[in-house]
């Protein structure tokens, strides 16, 4: 008989996950507040559509370079350490553009050279936050921590966008860059606090071998290769973010805080899918839950694109939100559980790669098809796309709708270990 399935808050009573728990609010909180002051500044300087996509090229760049080789690092070394390091080179980075805008001296080349760079360190700083949460948890509740950790995401999200619009209408786009320094420090304090109970140390002749070993175990694990390419496939497809400024300057005329608000509309929805995922037992059949997810939000971002209506749009929005925070507990829980502790940075690295690389490459193909045929019909078909993407993958691979999982029940082989 196996035990009963946890409640995914119940991981907050350790105090280490708990730290950084709440350390990953604070700090996702002003990155998402650097986001919307980057994206609205580029807006600002050009108005160009291809120029905002143009933004997520530099910032897929560095994760398709580095991405893996981040998982490498985190692997092989003190994951606490990474964390602090790559935090302070965010708030360096980040500076950089409050200092330049304060001195009115801000550039596109400057604007992108940012983005790369906080991209690089991101894809440092990315495998080692996510392998290191498995070593503050027992392993039966890696699951709920998971799904924890996406609402803290998701909430961050949802303050962070609405809050930076504020900040941006009222005091100005280098406040809103301050504020995003001074939040990358709470992960680096906790960091330096928390108490890490499990290194785990790979032995491999150089770096390219390593990187080749976690590639070797992705590929033949057939539900984690299936679960990353569907987030792939949604995140490419849907992606506008980038547009945002489009919407809420020229169709939905709603000016700077109408950017916010339609930016955190997503994180709303998110954070009450998240807290649905939170509350409820861990599904059996996760598989058939991301396929499902991914479907729905496929047709809420074809609403998006077809709304000309300000409250419409944010509630299609939000069920967007909704839809991509099931799924994305769901994927993070079955990646967390399936894979072995000595295996843990790099296929978060590759899970990176894939999460980042869509969006942001996406960002590219939207802008670059609203410059042709607007912004609404460029997210729209984006939306279809999704839709018929998940439709092939799900026939493609039928394993993954019958996929089952018990977090309590895994193989020990096949569990990450505490």
């Amino acid at each position: 008989m196996s035990a009963p399935r946890r409640n995914a808050l119940q991981t907050l009573r350790h105090r280490d996950f708990r730290m950084l728990w709440i350390a990953d609010i604070i700090a996702i909180l002003g990155s998402q507040i650097q986001n919307v002051a980057i994206i609205w500044h580029v807006f600002a300087l050009t108005g160009d559509a291809f120029q905002l996509g143009l933004q997520g090229l530099f910032r897929f760049v560095p994760v398709l370079f580095f991405g893996l080789y981040g998982g490498v690092i985190a692997d092989r070394r003190d994951r606490r350490t990474i964390l602090v390091v790559t935090h302070i080179l965010l708030m360096a980075t980040t500076a950089v553009l409050m200092g330049a805008t304060a001195l009115d001296a801000v550039s596109m080349p400057l604007i992108y050279a940012v983005t790369f760079m906080a991209s690089a360190v991101n894809a440092f700083a990315g495998p080692a936050r996510q392998a290191i949460i498995p070593a503050l948890v027992p392993r039966e509740e890696i699951a709920g921590a998971a799904t924890v950790l996406n609402l803290a995401m998701q909430t961050a999200q949802f303050g962070g966008p609405a809050l930076g619009g504020i900040i941006i209408g009222t005091v100005g786009l280098t406040a809103a860059y301050a504020v995003g320094t001074v939040t990358f420090g709470a992960v680096i304090i906790a960091a330096l606090l928390i108490t890490v109970r499990e290194r785990i140390v790979i032995e491999s002749a150089n770096g390219l071998t390593a990187v080749i070993d976690g590639l070797k175990f992705l590929w033949t694990t057939p539900i984690l290769l299936a679960v990353m390419s569907l987030d792939f496939i949604a995140t490419f497809f849907a992606a506008s973010i980038t547009l945002m400024p489009i919407f809420a300057e020229q169709i939905l005329a709603m000016g700077p805080n109408g950017l916010g608000l339609l930016l955190s509309a997503p994180a709303v929805g998110a954070v009450a899918g998240s807290l649905v995922m939170s509350l409820a037992p861990i599904p059996r059949c996760p598989g058939l839950g991301i396929v499902l997810a991914i479907l729905a939000y496929g047709a809420c971002i074809i609403g998006f694109g077809a709304s000309s209506m300000f409250w419409l749009s944010l509630l299609f929005l939000a069920g967007s939100g909704a839809a991509d925070a099931i799924s994305m507990a769901m994927r993070h829980s079955i990646r967390n559980l399936v894979t072995p502790a000595a295996y843990r940075g790099r296929i978060a690295a590759a899970h990176t790669t894939f999460a980042r690389g869509g969006p942001q490459l996406g960002e590219v193909r939207s802008g670059w098809m609203a410059s042709l045929y607007g912004a609404q019909a460029a997210v729209a078909l984006g939306g279809v796309a999704t839709v018929i993407g998940c439709l092939l993958m799900a026939r493609l691979v039928p394993s993954l709708l019958h996929y089952r999982t018990d977090p309590v029940e895994v193989p020990e082989e096949e569990a990450v270990p505490a």
